[in-house]
């Protein structure tokens, strides 16, 4: 059985051909610029991959209600050229399968779930740390959803005493993706977060940052696990920062087997950056088990 899979991302549109065991069989990368662009060439990979269904992870906002009349749109988008398109509308016209959608981080989540570290557990946190700031929440074995889906990276953080300037959010001053996203570090420190891995007090106030949005999550989701991905998170030396500060923020208040054990409990993707990918694939099979 081949299963399309489309990690629609805000910088490039991920297309992919795998299996139900999660096998990656090829794929191939496309830019995102117009939909008029974009979106013929990601239809034209996949009619010729004898796909039996398509699972799509998009950058959002995007609609995830099946009920809802804007179902499959792109959303308020900054990315203006796809601001209220109709995404997955597109798709149905040219591709006669079942068609799966989520959100790109949710994706990734569900991937992790489904193939990787977080496989059989019953409630889950994706984070990925990039050029924005995504969370997924997977709950017994599903993607959280809601009168949207989650946006946790505009979780309202208190600002560090020695970070005045507050973050770059548009939206919000002190947002969690303002102040901790990838361009964020790039806007404080003048250098992108590659080039300040021997910078030590980049990663402590990063490490302040995560760590404070994760003990949130923490109190009102109760995951039994937390994985961190995203460009940002190739920083490893994060890991162990981020940790110590979460146990320290938790003051003792909560003691279970999970927080005995931080290296278990908080850690990096487990699926060498193809999560998206294979929970696209679950998406696509999901659908193909509905039709």
């Amino acid at each position: 059985m081949r299963i399309g899979a489309l990690e629609a991302g805000g910088t490039k549109m991920v297309c992919a051909v795998g299996r139900e065991d999660g096998t990656i069989l090829e794929q191939m990368s496309i830019p995102t610029t117009t939909p008029e662009e974009t979106i013929p060439k990601i239809i034209s990979y996949f009619k010729e991959k004898d796909i039996c269904a398509l699972g799509v992870a998009a950058f959002g906002p995007v609609d995830v209600n099946p009920r809802s009349d804007t179902y499959g749109y792109i959303l308020d988008t900054p990315k203006l050229a796809w601001r209220h398109k109709d995404l997955l509308g597109e798709l149905k016209k040219e591709l006669p399968v079942p068609m799966g959608l989520d959100t790109d981080v949710n994706g990734s989540c569900l991937g992790e779930m489904t193939y990787g570290c977080a496989k059989g557990l019953d409630s889950v946190i994706y984070l990925t740390i990039g050029t924005g700031i995504g969370v997924g929440v997977g709950i017994n074995g599903k993607p959280l959803h809601g009168m949207l889906h989650p946006e946790g990276g505009h979780v309202l953080l208190t600002r560090h005493k020695d970070d005045p300037e507050g973050g770059i959010c548009p939206y919000h001053k002190n947002c969690f993706e303002g102040l901790a996203c990838g361009p964020s570090i790039e806007a404080r420190w003048g250098k992108k977060a590659v080039e300040l891995a021997g910078r030590a007090e980049v990663w402590e106030l990063e490490s302040f940052y995560i760590a404070q949005a994760l003990v949130d999550f923490i109190m009102i989701l109760s995951p039994r696990k937390i994985i961190l991905g995203g460009g940002v998170m190739h920083q490893e030396q994060l890991f162990p920062l981020i940790r110590t500060k979460v146990k320290e923020l938790l003051g003792g208040y909560l003691n279970t087997r999970e927080l005995a054990d931080m290296d278990s409990y908080i850690v990096p993707a487990s699926l060498h950056d193809d999560q998206g990918i294979m929970g696209c694939i679950k998406l696509g099979l999901d659908a193909l088990a509905q039709a």
